[in-house]
């Protein structure tokens, strides 16, 4: 492992778990449908924590940021994920294209809304953004059978607003239109109504004419 890599974790490591409140950790895991375990740490003084650690640290190359990232992925506590998200997002710029492999690694493993939302819309929407060959790849995930590749294709333009490709959008959306998992339909309508934002007659028109669930169609028409 790289010099960065080990440093961060080991700062990490040294870190969190002093500040750990069981009590709260236990509220946080019932949160999560008891999915993970937590060292409760809310969100704020996480990422103040997160800052204390990378302090003094160099920007990391995107081989960095893989090993911190899959580095996160092996400890239990669900805080070290949401370390490896927030780090990612902050540093997307530096990510390279073959790093998509290694966000379908981090989407698949331990897979949950809270993280795997996080890195659609922060670190697959910029990497499809800066490399327009990944667009295969979502393609794929989009009529794949992993529900939470699924879930990221669909949520992956979430902050693209004007730059939205929307045939890609309405095709992915009607693809899984009929899918019976919540996190799916969902997914559908929290995308339409984001893209609402930017063309709403678009997704009125889209909607219209589409055979959606009636969770996605909420969703869509919300604020229209």
């Amino acid at each position: 492992m790289a010099e960065l890599a080990t440093t961060f974790l080991t700062r990490l490591r040294e870190t969190l778990p002093r500040h750990a409140d069981p009590d709260r950790a236990a509220a946080m895991a019932k949160y999560m449908r008891d999915q993970f375990p937590f060292l409760g740490i809310p969100s704020t003084p996480l990422a103040a924590l997160q800052r204390e650690v990378a302090t003094g640290l160099p920007r990391p190359e995107s081989a960095d940021a893989a090993e911190i990232a899959l580095g996160c992925w092996s400890f239990d506590e669900r805080e070290y994920q949401y370390v490896a998200c927030g780090y990612l997002r902050k540093y997307a710029t530096v990510l390279d294209e073959d790093f998509i492999g290694i966000a379908r690694e981090l989407i698949v493993v331990k897979p949950w809304w809270d993280t795997v939302d996080a890195l659609a819309a922060h670190v697959v929407g910029p990497l499809v953004s800066a490399y327009p060959s990944l667009e295969s790849v979502l393609d794929q995930w989009a009529r794949g059978s992993q529900m939470w590749l699924t879930r990221t294709a669909i949520l992956h333009q979430l902050r693209y607003q004007g730059e939205t490709d929307a045939d890609r959008l309405f095709r992915y959306c009607a693809a899984q239109a009929g899918h019976p998992d919540f996190f799916i339909r969902k997914a559908i309508g929290w995308a339409l109504r984001e893209y609402a934002k930017t063309d709403p007659d678009a997704v009125r028109k889209f909607v219209a004419a589409t055979e959606l669930s009636g969770l996605s169609r909420r969703e869509a028409l919300k604020n229209l």
